[in-house]
């Protein structure tokens, strides 16, 4: 991975930055930086915003734009798209539920396997990030202060289809807590739908 998107996996998976924290995260000198970002800013790709501080004068903040979402996998959109307009047609709306309630069955074989048995929670947390990374999620776990942890997907693969139908993400939830077990409570706290920069999932011990 070039430096250029190097940039943007950062962006995109941490969030808006500083000239000044890209060049630390990446051992460059600031004004190298700052070309770079430029450059991408030049090709649509990324933004900024001036964030007022309390002393000084303000932070400049370089975050994505559509255009540099764009740049990661979408699972082939346009394709998906049609095929869900062509299952309304041919179907209708219970051929839609019987095609969600296929990938759900799905989703959870493959997370079960992933995590195996008789594993602690975060080991468990963690098995099932990875699952999610390899479907596209762009998924880490980060561990909280009061003793939760945090599954964070920071790409949604396949956003475009859960636009058109929100039911792809109906049951995510009961999904990750029956493949997680009944020692945990798992919640969502943002969502990419919601506009929020990622989806992310707290899970406490109970």
């Amino acid at each position: 991975m070039n430096t250029a998107d190097q940039i943007l996996f950062l962006l995109k998976t941490r969030g808006a930055h500083t000239a000044q924290q890209l060049a630390e995260l990446l051992d460059l000198t600031s004004m190298g930086t700052r070309r770079h970002l430029e450059a991408a800013e030049e090709r649509g790709f990324v933004t900024f915003e001036d964030v007022a501080e309390k002393v000084g004068r303000p932070s400049r903040r370089w975050l994505l734009t559509d255009a540099g979402h764009a740049r990661f996998p979408d699972r082939h959109a346009d394709l998906t798209l049609q095929l869900i307009t062509q299952v309304r047609a041919l179907f209708g709306e219970d051929g839609m539920d019987k095609l969600i309630t296929a990938r759900e069955q799905a989703s959870e074989a493959f997370y079960r396997e992933a995590i195996g048995d008789g594993t602690a929670l975060p080991e468990r947390v963690q098995a099932l990030a990875l699952a999610r990374d390899v479907e596209g999620y762009m998924a880490e776990v980060e561990q909280q202060g009061d003793g939760s942890l945090l599954l964070v997907e920071n790409h949604c693969p396949i956003c475009a289809a859960a636009r058109e139908c929100q039911n792809f993400c109906r049951s995510e939830l009961d999904v990750f807590q029956r493949v997680l077990g009944p020692g945990c409570q798992v919640q969502r706290e943002e969502h990419i739908l919601a506009g929020e920069r990622r989806c992310a999932y707290r899970i406490k011990p109970v």
